[in-house]
């Protein structure tokens, strides 16, 4: 009986992470008014160390390579690299979505980012479930960076 009910807990949650159409326009809808209660707060860049990151080269296939590694170990379990949401929400057009240095305060300071930036926030909102702090070094989140481009179509 414990069994089919924490089944049927953990299929709720799934669930509610299920759908990208409505997710996406939540998450696109998040109000820069979050913002006005805390002027300094720079949602594009996020909340932690990384204030700009260069993006602007080719890609680093040796970096992208390490960071599938990293993905395959650390945020498979919970991301696909599809726009398909599992736990958390896919991958597909994040860097589109997100800039360099939030998603990398985003990977390496999780708790910071969900208690003060909108945008994760919002996310929370519609996962429901926290991302954990995977305790990546900051070469390891710059490698997942490279490897969210690569998925992203960059060359």
């Amino acid at each position: 009986m414990k069994k089919l009910m924490i089944l049927g807990i953990v299929a709720v949650l799934i669930a509610a992470c299920g759908g990208n159409s409505t997710a996406s326009k939540q998450e696109s809808n998040v109000s820069d008014a979050t913002n006005s209660a805390n002027p300094s707060y720079d949602p594009n860049r996020g909340e932690g160390k990384f204030k700009s990151v260069d993006i602007t080269g080719a890609l680093d296939a040796t970096m992208a390579d390490n960071g599938n590694k990293i993905y395959l170990v650390k945020c498979g379990a919970c991301h696909k690299i599809t726009e398909e949401k599992l736990v958390g929400p896919g991958w597909k057009g994040v860097t589109s979505r997100h800039q360099a240095p939030w998603i990398l305060n985003f990977i390496t300071n999780t708790d910071e980012m969900i208690n003060k930036d909108p945008k994760a926030q919002a996310q929370l909102e519609i996962c429901l479930v926290r991302m954990p702090n995977q305790n990546l070094a900051d070469a390891d989140a710059r490698s997942l960076l490279e490897f969210m481009r690569k998925n992203d179509g960059v060359k």
